[in-house]
């Protein structure tokens, strides 16, 4: 595509967005598990007008847009104090949890270059249940990520397990409130515990849940202790964008005291412009975010949250009663809130997946890590509360489906993946070579994802993340001939 020697009319520019959704998955309808979270249209307007009003203001310099800086102030004391803080927790505003997760883990290598010198290879400990953004971390800050393995029953990390894990170089230790995958909360008392015994810091990752779970303890749900009000929890990452459901963007990581945050602000005064200080990885950025996520906040107000929550946790059990209900099917773990996997001893899960995707659900199929097997996600949102019953009928369906279908792989192609060495290397070619001989060509997105599925599963992870990083690589490339 090239840019048009003529500019479009508003009518023309909208009109050729609504073109380009054509193929883009139909959240709205409820049967979308997952990356949308929508509590009515009238929400949608508040938070859309706030948006607006806000979107061309650069919240760079508080001193110039200082409305954006008390809203920012308004939310984090929200926040602090639904999550058991006092007047000393502080916090930030960011783009998203991973970008909260990011600073939390630089303020980890910070703060341990400072007051523990010693170290030169720091580690993080991560419960394989961790989200990926923890990695990433490491990966951008040069830290070692121990991975240790999680009960195959509860799919909570075991305490005694970090603790194995526990060395001179450890800086940090994580724990999720929920796990994403499993929506199961780790013991975090228990972690938050061995911080302070072993003088670490210690990090909850409450991006997915963290707004959600207190309100789901008022409706009735076992929710264990997991915030600042746990002795020991040092920083917190939750998300605004999900179950606060403001618009996206919006995030916050919050630290027990500002000596902790000081050592996650960026400042530069040693350059010919303006004076740098930057308390996340952004710079300039939008206000946009910020009003939306007031605006949701003001707008729903405690009792609309705790009815959300209660119309979620009702949807919640029905799932999870119709899933466990389903022939060959088993809710994984107890689900402390509206996360859930389930998974098969017998059936081919990502073929499962790609029999409810024909009959209109979107759903996450998720690999075998370790002892933890392969499990079909769903988060469960407000749009699909009244969606509950007809997916369970169309899961029970789909499964009957799949049992008479043919499988996907032959066995002998499944080893042989499973046997290929995790540092093997391949060009580009034979990349491409790989990626036609599973029908996939010119950086396409493949209807049924099965065998992609099936392929990764088995794969050993280094060479998995090597052929998912050259698919996107082509995926995301531009092409001439494109109109």
């Amino acid at each position: 595509m090239f840019l048009p020697k003529q500019g479009m009319n508003k009518e023309q520019v909208l009109e050729k967005l609504e073109g380009l959704r054509q193929n883009d998955v139909k959240w709205r309808n409820g049967k979308l598990f997952g990356g949308a979270f929508h509590v009515s249209n009238e929400m949608e307007d508040v938070v859309g007008d706030a948006f607006r009003m806000y979107m061309w203001d650069n919240a760079l310099d508080p001193r110039d847009i200082q409305s954006v800086l008390q809203m920012e102030r308004d939310v984090m004391s929200i926040a602090a104090a639904h999550l058991g803080g006092d007047e000393n927790v502080v916090g930030s505003f960011t783009s998203g949890g991973t970008e909260s997760v990011l600073l939390a883990v630089k303020t980890a290598r910070d703060w341990s270059r400072k007051h523990k010198p010693q170290i030169t290879e720091p580690e993080i400990i991560l419960p394989i249940t961790a989200h990926a953004c923890f990695h990433k971390a490491a990966h951008y800050f040069g830290l070692k990520a121990v991975v240790v393995p999680v009960n195959t029953e509860t799919f909570a990390v075991e305490p005694s397990v970090i603790e194995e894990a526990i060395t001179p170089n450890t800086i940090l230790l994580m724990g999720s409130a929920p796990s994403y995958a499993h929506g199961t909360i780790d013991p975090i008392e228990d972690i938050a515990a061995l911080a302070l015994k072993h003088d670490l810091l210690c990090h909850v990752d409450g991006c997915v849940g963290g707004w959600l779970l207190p309100f789901f303890r008022e409706a009735g749900a076992d929710v264990p202790a997991f915030d600042f009000s746990v002795p020991g929890v040092t920083s917190m990452s939750m998300d605004f964008h999900k179950y606060a459901y403001a618009a996206k963007g919006a995030s916050i990581v919050m630290y027990r005291n500002p000596e902790l945050r000081m050592e996650q602000i960026f400042t530069c005064s040693g350059w010919t412009g303006y004076t740098i200080v930057n308390p996340t990885i952004q710079s300039s950025k939008s206000g946009g975010p910020v009003a939306g996520a007031w605006a949701a906040l003001n707008y729903m107000g405690h009792d609309g949250y705790l009815n959300v929550a209660k119309e979620l946790h009702k949807a919640t059990q029905v799932a999870i009663d119709g899933i466990n209900q389903t022939d060959s099917l088993h809710v994984m773990g107890t689900p402390a809130m509206c996360l859930l996997a389930f998974g098969s001893e017998n059936l081919n899960l990502f073929q499962l997946a790609d029999a409810l995707k024909e009959r209109g659900w979107s759903v996450q199929p998720q690999n075998r890590k370790g002892d933890v097997p392969e499990s079909i996600h769903l988060t469960i949102n407000p749009l699909n509360i009244p969606n509950m019953e007809p997916f369970v009928d169309d899961l029970k369906a789909a499964v009957k489906e799949v049992w008479d279908a043919p499988k996907v792989t032959e066995p002998d192609l499944v080893e042989g993946l499973a046997a290929m060495p995790a540092d093997l290397e391949m060009d580009p070619e034979q990349m491409k070579g790989m990626f036609a001989m599973l029908g996939i060509e010119g950086g396409g997105i493949p209807g049924r994802m099965a065998v992609i599925n099936e392929i990764i599963n088995v794969l050993p992870t280094p060479l998995a993340d090597k052929f998912l990083t050259f698919y996107f690589n082509e995926l995301t490339r531009y092409r001439r001939d494109e109109a």
